[in-house]
């Protein structure tokens, strides 16, 4: 059994709906309304010698001809032996209704073996969305979180120097059409899907514009029409709605990790009668070796070390504990930790009991 602390983390505790309610803007999201990913192939130069070796990164050497052709230069047939360039990756999330003009943060990340980005300028780069078309370019100096530095008989690295950011380093060149004032209709996309969750916002909004105005077609939207009463548009509705506060629907469910022996229960976590016995079983293996010496003045015998082991097998008497049916989930993790087991025992009791069909609940391992 490993010793590790054990965290248990008991979600939704307080039932008074004026705390556990939460606006709709953190609970949904707008159809239409998101970022889009952008992606570009670059040059990062400048490198204090810490860029691509030409002969194992031919991309960066066919790349860097490329670009002194478009500048006049003609190295076709020159010996390019410069370790101050390095190919890199740049990518950058485009929010919605970005404007020609406006500066978004690009991602650098190096693609050959370059070993430090670490006082690069990335050159002029075109970034592509998924569609092919240039929505940004983007160019400046790279700064780094990380660090490396090597000598002769030791070498040192703190986070990663290969990869950095450039702050306000693209300039939007493309806008993505979208006239939200203008739908007739809009869908509000939850972040955690639910039945009942749903329902409850397209209550909410209904009781606070006094129109049958929204309706939960499934668990994941709720669509929201603009009543024909309503003095403004569409935006002016959905910042009107999205303050209105609703207590989502938890799912009983318990996360485990496995790793840091955290885990995390929903309040709707029961547990039906179940009685559990808990043994410790303590394996002490101890090895004292003894040394063995020929006789006085022997000219065939040798000293050997001769091993000698001693395995010993303690097993506690276990210790039961019987849960009655439907114990709440404060009843539950005080059972369990009445029990005093180590991370790992823990997370395979809840296991048995999931598979003994008393736990209503659903195990997530991470």
């Amino acid at each position: 059994m490993r010793a590790a602390a054990f965290v248990v983390v008991i979600a939704a505790l307080i039932a008074a709906p004026a705390f556990g309610a939460s606006r709709i803007k953190d609970i949904a999201d707008i159809e239409g309304v998101r970022e889009n990913h952008l992606v570009g192939y670059g040059l990062v130069v400048g490198l204090d010698g810490t860029g691509d070796s030409l002969r194992n990164a031919p991309f960066t050497r066919q790349s860097l001809e490329a670009m002194l052709e478009r500048m006049g230069v003609n190295t076709r047939d020159a010996q390019l032996n410069t370790e101050n360039v390095a190919a890199v990756m740049v990518t950058a999330n485009l929010p919605a209704f970005s404007a020609q003009g406006t500066r978004i943060d690009v991602t650098v990340s190096a693609l050959g073996d370059a070993e430090s980005l670490q006082g690069g300028t990335l050159l002029v780069t075109p970034l592509l969305g998924a569609d092919g078309e240039v929505y940004s370019v983007a160019q400046g100096s790279v700064s780094i979180g990380g660090f490396s530095a090597a000598g002769d008989g030791a070498e040192v690295t703190q986070g990663v120097p290969t990869s950095g950011r450039i702050p306000n380093g693209g300039v939007v060149e493309r806008e993505i059409p979208f006239d939200l004032a203008s739908q007739p209709f809009v869908r509000l996309s939850l972040r955690n899907p639910d039945f009942t969750t749903a329902q409850r916002v397209a209550s909410a909004i209904n009781a606070y514009l006094g129109a049958s105005a929204a309706h939960a077609a499934n668990p994941s939207f709720v669509v929201l029409d603009l009543p024909g009463a309503w003095p403004g548009d569409m935006v002016s509705l959905i910042t009107e709605v999205e303050q209105i506060r609703v207590e989502p629907d938890l799912p009983a469910k318990v996360v485990v990790d496995e790793v840091s022996g955290i885990i995390v229960m929903g309040e709707n976590v029961r547990v039906s009668t179940v009685a559990i016995a808990q043994g410790n079983l303590t394996i002490s293996i101890s090895e004292s070796p003894q040394v063995s010496q020929p006789a006085p003045f022997s000219e065939t015998g040798e000293t050997v070390v001769v091993p000698r082991t001693n395995v010993q097998v303690d097993e506690e008497g276990g210790t039961n504990l019987a849960l009655v049916s439907g114990v709440s989930l404060q009843e539950l993790v005080d059972g369990l930790n009445a029990l005093g087991v180590t991370p790992r025992d823990m997370i395979e009791i809840l296991q048995a009991i999931k598979r003994a069909g008393a736990l209503q609940a659903e195990i997530e391992v991470m």
